[in-house]
């Protein structure tokens, strides 16, 4: 697996320069689930080097882990929250989900986000506990409010009416609550207009190169590919079956390349019999399940193809937002999913 930093780095000076278009102040960037799967401990310094300041983790073992790759100088939010002294001294900036949360903090004098829910039903202060806070702020005096949050469920949908809702919900807890710097749009939000601009923005997959614009063109630079060795290419007459449950027959004499992947390194099983590998700008079929460290290609039809030689599971001709199309699901869980086995390289951001 390769992850071109320089490609991360620059999708955050782009979002960072769209943010700005919009009326918008800073950008921070979402590195939880170890930035996407592509690894924090690179990624999240790279990000850094090129001039993010706020960086959002969920949970606070991500936190710590981050802090250390980072040194004491950006802000670490932690979107799930946590309890004083979790944090083992790396200065983590909680945010605040429930009254609960405020409570625990109250006093400490801790610099604090504070997450409003405006649709989500998930984390976040309902509007019901929004007025009692409106009615009885003492309990935010004792901490720093650094930002008031909201997260967009329906961004990558532009005509939904859902975001133009959230964003009147927020404005009117804004308003009834102590003054405090915004932090609203996600990936996706930064290509809503300025009525999502804020004073931070927190993109996250499309920094990783997934497409925050559903349909249309991707406007982001991909960021990772992974290539696989074939460990054995197998030549079977016309009636054989392949792989468990016998599920593909082959119609035809076939060669069948079988490739060090599978389900336990995040090569989705609902990708059995749908998915492509790429060479030389040509697709090969899958073939059969997926199993768990072995998956079969026909490569009847690329006859150069050796044990030894790599093909892409993910790269140039190949995004993780296509292969999540074949696996349906989103280019988050095939991102996320990428297990430790492969061998990461990273192309640097300089």
């Amino acid at each position: 697996m390769t992850v071109d930093l320089g490609a991360i780095a620059a999708n955050w000076t782009a979002l960072r320069d769209r943010h700005a278009a919009m009326g918008g102040g800073a950008v921070g960037a979402a590195v939880k689930a170890d930035a996407y799967g592509l690894g924090a401990d690179q990624v999240a310094p790279a990000l850094a080097d090129a001039g993010c300041r706020h960086f959002f983790v969920a949970h606070a073992a991500e936190g710590i882990a981050v802090r250390a790759a980072l040194g004491p100088a950006p802000m670490i939010a932690v979107l799930n929250g946590f309890s004083p002294g979790a944090d083992e001294g790396a200065a983590l900036t909680p945010v605040l989900n429930s009254p609960g949360d405020i409570e625990a903090w109250a006093g400490t004098g801790m610099g604090v986000i504070l997450h409003i829910d405006t649709g989500m039903a998930r984390l976040g202060l309902t509007p019901a506990e929004v007025a009692a806070l409106a009615d009885d702020p003492a309990p935010l005096a004792g901490v720093t409010l650094h930002y008031v949050m909201t997260h967009l469920a329906c961004a990558d949908e532009p005509a939904h009416p859902m975001s133009a809702a959230q964003a009147a919900r927020f404005a009117e807890a804004r308003a009834r609550l102590p003054a405090a710097p915004a932090s609203f749009a996600n990936s996706a939000g930064l290509f809503l207009g300025p009525d999502f601009a804020s004073d931070l923005a927190r993109p996250g997959c499309a920094l990783y190169g997934l497409n925050p614009t559903p349909g249309r063109p991707n406007p982001m630079r991909p960021a990772v590919q992974l290539q696989v060795p074939i460990l054995q290419i197998r030549e079977i007459p016309s009636g054989t079956p392949v792989g468990y449950g016998a599920t593909w027959t082959a119609a035809r004499p076939s060669r069948i390349a079988t490739v060090a992947a599978g389900y336990a390194d995040g090569y989705l099983r609902s990708l059995s019999g749908r998915a492509l590998a790429r060479h030389a700008g040509r697709d090969i079929p899958l073939v059969g399940r997926v199993s768990m460290d072995l998956i079969t290609f026909d490569v009847t039809d690329h006859p150069t193809l050796m044990p030894g030689s790599m093909i892409e599971l993910i790269g140039p001709g190949q995004s993780p937002d296509d292969v999540a199309a074949r696996a349906g699901t989103i280019g988050y869980e095939v991102l996320t999913s990428l297990g430790a086995r492969y061998r990461r390289s990273y192309l640097p951001a300089a």
